[in-house]
């Protein structure tokens, strides 16, 4: 996946959108196949941080850990806190 890297570009970060359906359903299937493994997995990025619906998304697929940045903590851990009560 390259959009780890995309976001540094201005000629190709408004192509990608790492909230688009193929890759949300790849992520959610890359986290149902770690746990089928009996394994861990978190997720490193600004998308938990950008946007804190992306942080409830990835809490209600299971994931372990999210990596978030110091000024989308808030927001983010807000997010994260409902979806696991929910």
């Amino acid at each position: 996946m390259t959009l780890g890297v995309d976001r540094d570009s201005a000629e190709l970060r408004d192509l990608f959108d790492e909230r688009d359906p193929a890759v949300t359903s790849l992520i959610a299937e890359v986290i149902r196949k770690a746990h089928a493994s009996g394994r861990k997995i978190g997720i490193c990025g600004e998308a938990p941080s950008n946007h804190p619906e992306f942080a409830a998304f990835l809490v209600e697929c299971g994931i372990d850990s999210i990596s978030l940045t110091p000024d989308g903590f808030a927001a983010a851990a807000a997010r994260v806190a409902a979806a696991e009560a929910a």
